[in-house]
């Protein structure tokens, strides 16, 4: 990709919000050799506000807010890197995601949600944006957050 990660991101429209800090007592990533593992990002809006819902038949929260939700995190974990990293153009490939969604027992489309934090990474990063990832439904997230997702990448050494 010839263009910089950072004109990327401006050239889409999108900007990266401030890193967050913990909510308990971890680190929010690691670098360990060539992997760089970022902790749980909680769906949170541009002004740091919680995107609180859960998913499912009884909810007024829609597949597609879910689906907004998941690309706030995808956001926040490009925060976490460039926090780790000094620099996003560091980043090799995206390994892994996993995909937490708030649900009840008769939602089934998770998949579908974390989708938004998937194809915003892949628009941003191109190849280096595809990754492996798991999409499972909880009864519950810290602090009401609708999805949450972690992620390890590979960055150059």
């Amino acid at each position: 990709m010839a263009e910089s990660i950072e004109n990327r991101l401006q050239a889409l429209g999108l900007r990266l919000p401030a890193a967050s800090v913990p909510l308990a007592n971890y680190v929010p990533y690691l670098l360990a050799g060539d992997l760089l593992f970022i902790s749980g990002q909680i769906s949170r809006s541009d002004d740091g506000h919680v995107i609180k819902g859960c998913l499912g038949a009884a909810s007024d929260f829609r597949i597609e807010d879910g689906q907004m939700a998941a690309r706030q995190c995808a956001l926040h974990i490009l925060a976490q890197a460039k926090a780790a990293l000094g620099d996003l153009d560091a980043i090799v490939q995206i390994v892994r995601l996993t995909g937490f969604v708030a649900s009840s027992h008769d939602f089934f489309d998770h998949p579908l949600v974390v989708n938004g934090a998937s194809d915003l990474l892949v628009n941003v990063l191109g190849d280096r944006g595809r990754h492996t990832r798991s999409a499972v439904g909880v009864a519950s997230l810290p602090t009401g957050a609708a999805v949450e997702i972690d992620c390890i990448i590979k960055v150059q050494s």
